[in-house]
């Protein structure tokens, strides 16, 4: 899509299908007031049949108005505009995307950013209407039902937050094709052949794939006895986003890449099964804010590292109470081996240690305790680290990508106790996912570190969702 900042200063002459235009509760904007006067106060008149009066996502459709050029206007209600701020921006960009889908117009310009020079809100009203585009047709026999083309934003000079708005969406398409393909396509291998793609379109990226005969000369040893039960490799993915060439320490992002989760021998129970094919929801993520880093630009380090393998049952499958010793040297009773992810992400986090981070953020669709205490709403926070953590929390409060964080402490950690291990992978099923962040934490002493689980938000129904790539590129948007 093409997307482009008009320098028209009048909605009445345009030679785009569509005129979008904001119409506030108490009164007209000014690209609606300019319309009503052309038009002889059609909108006015509109207004004074009570039928719309600007409430906040209400919509109406004017053809053929006198004095204006474009066929076709719609008016949206934006409330009251003392309020119009990022969260309000995203809330009208859906509403615009499903108006101008019904309309099946292939161009607009739209006002409703005029006179609001907010980087933010721009950014979070591209990035949301672009995603109100998305559709993944690869697997079904019928043409896409977008028709939109190319979109003019008038009456504002948001140029950094429409370039911001349109890496992000970029970014989150990425995520949602990687979780949303079925497990016999995206398997690692098809993750590490996407990285390699992704490196050769970008100078600045590149990539590097350790396959299961490295993991094992590193000593994986919890890694690869997750993947010990497929057929399908196991994969260490590094991304190293070079935006800087002045030293500087990278950002480091891990992310969970278990293309598809059986449970293992701790056989998953067969209703919404197909869905664990959503289980590299952090590993899409991580591609995700990549893809969204590399094509801004952005003057920063950043290494995206993806920890992928499948979890089948076989003969060859790790069993519960199979012992293994990780690359840290420590070494993991497998309790469960359904509690698969924080065994692939514990030797990830100790190989980044050679990385020298500023700080590390680890993203993973980790425990169903975590829907449990935050719905699908909020992804958690577990970390070392009181900045780091209210960071975050502060960018997913920009973005309306929200995360909370939950305590850590060593009354948690004493609930992964072994009998015969340093550890045992889980921990009972009270504060299931604080006791995750706890099991990673014992990985992660060397550096600044965070753990999001994005159980909960990293798909809905049987979609994902691209979350939490907002959050971690506003967060990295924030470094700069």
């Amino acid at each position: 899509m093409n997307i482009s900042l008009s320098n028209n200063t009048s909605p009445l002459v345009t030679d785009l299908d569509c005129v979008v235009v904001p119409v506030y509760a108490g009164n007209l904007s000014g690209s609606a007031k300019q319309i009503d006067e052309a038009s002889k106060g059609a909108i006015s008149q509109l207004l004074a049949l009570g039928h719309f009066y600007g409430r906040k996502s209400s919509t109406e459709i004017l053809y053929h108005l006198q004095g204006v050029s474009t066929s076709r206007l719609l008016l949206v209600g934006c409330g009251n505009p003392y309020i119009f701020d990022s969260k309000v921006a995203g809330e009208l960009a859906k509403t615009v995307a499903v108006e101008l889908k019904k309309l099946k117009v292939a161009s607009a310009e739209i006002w409703l950013l005029e006179s609001l020079n907010d980087e933010q809100a721009a950014q979070q009203f591209i990035s949301s209407l672009l995603d109100s585009q998305y559709e993944l047709l690869d697997y079904k026999n019928k043409e896409s039902t977008q028709s939109l083309e190319t979109i003019a934003l008038a009456g504002t000079n948001s140029e950094q937050g429409m370039r911001y708005g349109e890496g992000i969406a970029s970014g989150v398409t990425l995520a949602k094709n990687l979780a949303n393909h079925p497990g016999n396509i995206c398997t690692p291998t098809y993750l590490a052949k996407t990285a390699k793609t992704l490196a050769k379109q970008h100078d600045k990226l590149s990539v590097e794939v350790l396959e299961e005969v490295d993991m094992e000369a590193l000593g994986m040893g919890s890694l690869l006895s997750v993947s010990q039960g497929s057929v399908e490799p196991a994969k260490l993915i590094i991304m190293n986003y070079q935006g800087v060439d002045d030293g500087s320490q990278p950002i480091v992002l891990v992310g969970k890449g278990i293309t598809f989760d059986s449970g293992g021998i701790s056989l998953k129970p067969g209703g919404k099964m197909d869905e664990m094919k959503f289980d590299m929801g952090g590993a899409a993520s991580v591609f995700g804010t990549m893809q969204a880093i590399v094509d801004m630009q952005l003057p920063i380090n950043v290494v995206g590292v993806v920890a992928s393998a499948e979890n089948m049952p076989s003969s060859r499958a790790t069993k519960p109470g199979d012992i293994v010793t990780s690359m840290s040297g420590k070494t993991i009773e497998v309790l469960n081996t359904d509690a698969e992810g924080r065994l692939v992400l514990c030797d990830a986090l100790t190989y980044i240690e050679r990385f020298n981070p500023k700080l590390v953020i680890d993203i993973a669709t980790l425990t169903g305790a975590c829907i449990v205490a935050l719905g699908h709403h909020i992804c958690a926070i577990i970390s070392n680290n009181d900045n780091l953590a209210d960071s975050i929390m502060s960018a997913g409060e920009q973005c309306q990508d929200k995360a909370w964080r939950l305590p850590m402490n060593s009354d948690f950690t004493k609930q992964l106790r072994s009998e015969f291990a340093d550890l045992g992978n889980i921990g009972g099923p009270e504060g299931g996912t604080i006791t995750a962040g706890c099991f990673l934490a014992e990985f992660t002493q060397k550096y600044t570190w965070a753990h999001l689980d994005v159980a909960g938000t990293a798909w809905s129904g049987k979609a994902a969702t691209g979350r939490p790539v907002p959050l971690l590129t506003q967060f990295i948007i924030n470094q700069l």
